[in-house]
């Protein structure tokens, strides 16, 4: 019986000792593969996180060493790359390689045979420019800022800081610029053809330039499209908009090929999104350009720069200066003497430079008195907007252009 009831026993205990063996080994296989993967995502965390310290290594670097390179002082390259303690990617650094090279006072005084006065090419309230090479052989137009005041500063980093950051075929190209000690230089590609001014309104010949032919009418059209075009990217490309506010023929570079460039931004302003892209500063500029509203109230808008062109279009049309005192009376302001005659078509012909001698089209004429008569209105809500003006002149412009290639194409059949 004893036997029988110790069986039984077995019989029952037997079972439940190999259940419970399984559950604790099922318990102990999961446990061991929780904490197999914690590790593992242990392990890989820190490898990630020492691959990022890696990476972070890497940049620090790399932007260090690019920024060496382009004359950054190690203070400026740890605000360039830091911010707020957070390593970023510095666009600055690119912008400041791409906007130009850094000299040293030395480079730019071999480039210019010590300054030579031989070398000048222009000279004005802002500085000196010197025609220069460079070491790699590059031409350049060197301009020597005075340093007298804040202004030079001011003008000079302006110029700096806008040009690094504008890039359009219209505008002159900044190659580089020296702050070395108190020298401020601004290295400018160099422009053969000088000034628009030089042309219109030549001086005492020069060793440069020592005859310049007039410039016939299919050139200034162009010259007045270029121009335009490069206050169309500074007002409409440009957000917030930049006005240059110091718009006329001697910032109007040309090239080889009488392709004109804007030049001279030490006294530009960015507009305010605020109010109507109104900027209240106090009034600078080059009398006869300056726009009456800002004149008046210090108001300075995109309006202003149209005004200033308005009065460029009227000195490639009539090959007058903006104010000329020697001229009799009611004829010294170019805009207020000029007004009057632009919506008179054959007052309109007497006042055409006469340098054209008449080879220009009648019609595109009375067309580009209208759009200057529209430029230089008094108030500036009436001025058009220079896209506009762009618009108005790109048919004249390809007009001249295909009749310009079908003359040069002629075949001239000689008379038996």
């Amino acid at each position: 019986m004893a036997t029988l009831s110790l069986n039984y026993v077995l019989l029952i205990a037997i079972p439940i000792l190999v259940v419970l063996t399984l559950v604790i080994t099922f318990l102990l296989v999961v446990l061991l593969k929780r904490k197999s993967k914690n590790s593992s995502s242990s392990s890989s965390s820190s490898n990630s996180t020492s691959s990022t310290s890696f990476r972070k290594s890497i940049i620090d670097k790399s932007q260090i060493s690019n920024a060496i390179d382009i004359g950054y002082s190690p203070a400026d390259v740890r605000s360039c790359i830091y911010a707020g303690g957070k390593l970023i990617y510095s666009a600055a650094l690119k912008e400041r390689k791409r906007g130009g090279q850094v000299f040293t006072y030395k480079e730019l005084e071999l480039a210019t045979d010590g300054f030579s006065p031989e070398n000048v090419i222009g000279n004005g309230g802002f500085g000196v420019v010197f025609r220069g090479t460079l070491r790699d052989g590059t031409e350049a137009a060197i301009k020597v800022l005075h340093r007298e005041g804040k202004q030079g500063e001011r003008e000079f980093r302006m110029e700096v800081d806008l040009l690094s950051r504008l890039h359009s075929c219209y505008l002159v190209a900044l190659l580089g610029y020296c702050a070395d000690q108190q020298h401020r230089l601004l290295v400018f590609e160099f422009l053969p053809n000088g000034s628009l001014q030089g042309h219109l309104h030549p001086a005492a010949p020069c060793k440069q330039h020592r005859r310049r032919a007039p410039l016939d009418w299919c050139t200034r059209l162009r010259i007045a499209l270029d121009c335009a075009r490069g206050l169309e990217f500074l007002h409409e490309r440009m957000n917030p908009a930049v006005i240059h506010r110091d718009f006329k023929c001697s910032n109007i570079l040309l090239d080889h090929n009488f392709s004109a460039k804007v030049s001279d931004f030490g006294m530009a302003k960015t507009a305010s999104d605020k109010v109507n892209g109104q900027v209240m500063t106090r009034v600078l500029g080059t009398s006869g350009y300056v726009a009456p509203e800002y004149a008046s109230t210090g108001r300075l808008t995109t309006k202003s720069d149209v005004y200033s062109y308005g009065v460029v279009l009227l000195e490639l049309l009539t090959g007058r200066v903006p104010v000329d005192s020697t001229r009799p009376p009611g004829e010294h302001a170019l805009v207020s003497w000029a007004l009057p005659r632009l919506t008179n078509r054959e007052k309109v012909m007497e006042m055409v430079d006469p340098t054209l001698q008449g080879q220009y089209s009648k019609k595109d004429l009375i067309q580009v008195a209208a759009i200057a008569a529209v430029c230089v209105q008094s108030e500036a809500e009436y001025r058009p907007l220079i896209t506009d003006v762009v618009q108005s002149l790109i048919p004249l412009v390809k007009s001249q252009d295909s009749m310009s290639s079908r003359y040069h194409h002629q075949i001239v059949v000689p008379v038996s």
